[in-house]
């Protein structure tokens, strides 16, 4: 078996790239890329089957291990003890300093939702996470600022790409292998050592599973990784996003899986939103309404994350809550209104039994942190708090037709402008995009086109009167590029152009495509197949 680098070997690619690490790489390719395969073909099943009517539910094959009082998962690994506040963010070098340096318990060093997959994205996000461990990442920038590391960092938890996505820059078998297992591969190859010789440990955040085979999967692969690398099982931990509504209904049976490597669930909600739409959007019960009505406190957003929190408690994992993404403003007005959103966000969250959570910005650490630590004071956690009484069935976690809220043209156009602006962003290499004081990533822009293609295939009305049309649509979408490519030179035009199709492919079509990334990666990102390859 024969591995290629199609992509460049830019400066310092080398030191990742290693003829030892790419064979780690095929050696996960070989043993499971075949399983990966037939899960996503299980995915499509699923959802065809979705859009016949039929309903997720709990399972009753595995209704044993729900009610089996008796398995917990791993106690908590050295830094993942105390998790009241993590900050996410993509691992160019400027965040890995901010985040480290935050003051948050915990930085998601972020090669999915939050990073557009160029080749220099991928390899220098590891290049940057070895540079970090080895405290050689301190740099100035072209305007003289100074970035160091300081005395106290947080904890590393890496999120690699999810396993619906592949890394066109490395082909197994002239096929490419999956970004989930580069991603993965590369940093516990590279860091696993330096992470357990500094007292910590190769930590990870899985994304967008759909159900526990999906986790027995990644068990799996950390079982194998750590035999393969001489490592004790055990010593690989994995925080899960609940983020797909199929995986809130095996919430116990994916701790099961994972038990021995189990760091806890995340309340994932922007692609938990997302998920919802995409799997039950043909149906006019599950229309929602505008974006920013969608909150937590809606009762299938409230179902889900109370049922997460005694989930996790019950089997003495961490339940840690979701993403503020809000940016402090230079608006002073701006910011009072939006931080005590976010401490009401927070509150809710700590007074619900979650034992830490999500901000985007290293200006909301010390928000989040002060809620926590008025409701934890000296505990690093609430993990006695079972929530016994809280009861949740089926039918509360599909209870979106109880979603307050209505469709307006201020929604729509607010969708169309986030979307065109985020594809647009992420065709230029970036991925975490700040769009009017909010931090948006793949999964906001994935929410902001589903929406417009729901609202559309059932010709929604709007509270200011009309419907939803495609004329409508695109007449926004018309005004929002002409305003996005003013001023423009042409190689920037004709991203944002190329962005307007893309939405227009995902959200104005008859049928609703998974993803929009998959499509847009192979069509627009990564490293040419007609480079030079690197064999081995």
């Amino acid at each position: 078996m024969r591995y290629e680098i199609i992509g460049p070997l830019a400066d310092r690619f080398d030191e990742v790239l290693t003829p030892e690490a790419l064979a780690f790489l095929v050696a996960l390719d070989s043993e499971f890329a075949a399983r990966r395969v037939a899960l996503l073909d299980t995915r499509r099943a699923r959802r065809a089957r979705y859009a016949t009517g039929q309903l997720p539910d709990f399972l009753p094959e595995t209704a044993h291990i729900r009610a089996d009082p008796s398995w917990r998962v791993a106690p908590p690994a050295p830094g993942l003890v105390d998790r009241r506040v993590e900050i996410t963010g993509p691992t160019d070098r400027k965040m890995t300093v901010n985040a480290l340096n935050s003051g948050a318990r915990v930085w998601l060093a972020d090669f999915e939702d939050a990073t557009a997959p160029t080749w220099h994205n991928v390899i220098g996000g590891q290049l940057n996470l070895i540079d970090a461990l080895d405290r050689r990442i301190d740099f100035t920038d072209a305007r003289g600022k100074r970035y160091a590391l300081g005395d106290q960092v947080a904890t590393i938890v890496v999120r690699p790409r999810g396993w619906h996505l592949v890394e066109k820059g490395i082909a197994v078998d002239g096929r490419p292998i999956s970004a989930s297992l580069v991603d993965f591969g590369l940093y516990l190859y590279h860091c696993a050592r330096r992470q357990l010789d500094a007292g910590s440990g190769p930590y990870f955040y899985l994304p967008k599973l759909e159900t526990h085979r999906e986790a027995r999967l990644w068990n799996d692969v950390f079982v194998f990784a750590q035999h393969y690398l001489g490592l004790p099982v055990g010593t690989i931990r994995a925080t899960t996003l609940i983020e797909t509504i199929t995986a809130a209904f095996e919430m116990e049976e994916i701790l099961y899986e994972l038990r021995e490597h189990s760091a806890g669930l995340n309340a994932g909600r922007w692609d938990y939103i997302f998920s919802v739409i995409k799997n039950f959007g043909q149906w006019p019960d599950f229309v929602l309404p505008d974006r920013s009505d969608v909150t937590m406190t809606v009762p299938f957003m409230r179902a889900y994350t109370e049922l997460l929190v005694q989930t996790c408690h019950r089997r003495g994992a961490h339940a840690i809550g979701g993403m503020a993404a809000f940016i402090p403003s230079r608006d002073p007005a701006v910011n009072e209104t939006a931080l005590a959103r976010v401490r009401a966000d927070k509150q809710r969250e700590a007074d619900g039994g979650f034992d830490g959570s999500w901000v985007a910005h290293p200006g909301l650490v010390g928000v989040c942190r002060e809620v926590f630590d008025a409701t934890l004071d000296d505990r690093p956690h609430q993990l006695d708090r079972l929530r016994d009484d809280v009861q949740v069935t089926a039918a509360d976690l599909l209870a979106v037709d109880k979603t307050p809220g209505q469709v307006t043209a201020v929604g729509v156009r607010s969708n169309v402008a986030v979307a065109l602006r985020y594809v647009d962003a992420w065709l230029g290499g970036t991925g975490a995009v700040a769009l009017w004081n909010l931090m948006e990533d793949a999964a906001t822009a994935e929410i902001a086109r589903c929406q417009v293609w729901q609202w559309l295939h059932h010709g929604t009305p709007l509270a200011d009167g009309g419907c939803v049309t495609e004329d409508l649509v695109r007449s926004i979408l018309a005004e929002e590029l002409a305003a996005l490519t003013e001023g423009r030179d042409d190689t920037a035009r004709e991203r944002a152009e190329a962005a307007a199709r893309i939405f227009e492919d995902t959200a104005l079509g008859e049928d609703l495509p998974a993803f929009f990334t998959t499509d847009a990666y192979a069509r627009h990102l990564g490293p040419s197949h007609g480079a030079r390859p690197q064999q081995g």
